[in-house]
């Protein structure tokens, strides 16, 4: 059942502020009516009467719930955060808005996923059916990276074309494994595959060598268009190949 309270004020917003500081919540939580306007009465002296309303707290959504943790964390932190709300195809978004909130993302975005992870636990929590996926960003942080991404993506191909040598890239989270592959899927000379055990899972590139398929111990097949996805290869050996780190390489230093 919604909490409701009613609360009187000189004014219309002073009754919603009164309402605002019992119920302990932000005013987007909460519903108003006006149950009656203020009026000075007879010369402003005689008959006047406060403003009445009704408060109302509606009920929790999963992104509300996210959206309040977060907003705990970030006044914990002394940051000044606006948290926008938006619909997408395979979620909600929640866009988070403010000065050097560079320390929010930390490197390679591992600090922003960590708050994203959490921020679902709390959406999700009690919930067995129709549970909301949150996604966190941060001034459009992630759709830029993903382009940083698939640019890498194609500097290596074309680095292991021309010098026939595999690459292993730094351990990367699914999400960004998967940009990875997608960006060279089309491309007939290079294959792609994971490898390693979480969380230190990386991104292999490697010419590819016939349509013949190896089987490793688990089972698993390498060097398959399939493979490059839901079956994924056992780990290379770190000194079979070249490791990069795709921070350095982005700044060209090959």
């Amino acid at each position: 059942m919604a909490v409701e309270i009613e609360k009187t004020g000189k004014t219309i917003d002073e009754a919603k502020q009164a309402a605002l500081s019992e119920l302990q919540v932000s005013a987007d939580m909460v519903e108003f009516e006006v149950l009656a306007e203020p009026s000075k009465g007879f010369l402003g002296l005689i008959g006047g009467r406060p403003a009445r309303i009704l408060a109302r707290v509606r009920e929790l959504t999963p992104a509300d719930k996210a959206k309040k943790f977060l907003s705990d964390i970030f006044a914990a932190m002394n940051l000044d955060v606006t948290i926008e709300v938006s619909e997408a195809e395979d979620g909600v978004v929640l866009n988070l808005i403010g000065d050097n909130l560079g320390i929010l993302i930390g490197k390679h975005g591992q600090t922003l996923d960590s708050l994203q992870y959490l921020s679902n636990l709390t959406a999700n929590k009690g919930l067995l059916e129709e549970k909301v996926r949150i996604i966190l960003d941060i001034e459009n942080y992630r759709s830029r990276r993903e382009e940083t991404l698939r640019r890498l993506a194609l500097r290596l191909a074309d680095k292991v074309r021309r010098t026939g040598e595999r690459i292993v890239l730094e351990p990367m989270n699914r999400h960004e494994r998967k940009i990875i592959h997608m960006a060279l899927q089309d491309n007939y000379r290079i294959s792609t595959y994971s490898s390693g055990d979480e969380p230190y899972r990386k991104v292999v590139i490697e010419q590819k060598r016939g349509r013949r398929e190896r089987r490793d111990y688990r089972g698993e097949y390498r060097g398959s268009r399939e493979s490059r996805y839901g079956r994924e290869p056992i780990s290379t050996s770190k000194d079979s190949g070249s490791e990069f780190s795709y921070e350095s390489v982005e700044r060209g230093e090959e």
